[in-house]
């Protein structure tokens, strides 16, 4: 279970930096188009980091209650 909850989270990680990739390149050109992918990047990245902390307290939990 643990698990599936980090690689979720670097499967978010990779939509931000995708997302991220696309933006330097579409810039130049037309910049309607790059707003779904700021989107894409701050939602990817907030996240990630909320992912992060939800196993990592998750964990914490386990661990705690095993040592009861």
């Amino acid at each position: 279970m643990i698990k599936i909850l980090r690689y979720t989270e670097y499967l978010y990680l990779f939509v931000a930096i995708i997302s991220i990739y696309k933006i330097i390149t579409l810039w130049q050109g037309n910049r309607e188009d790059t707003y779904i992918f700021i989107f894409f990047a701050i939602v990817s990245i907030a996240m990630f980091i909320f992912r992060r902390r939800y196993r990592k307290r998750f964990e914490q939990h386990k661990r705690d209650q095993g040592s009861n």
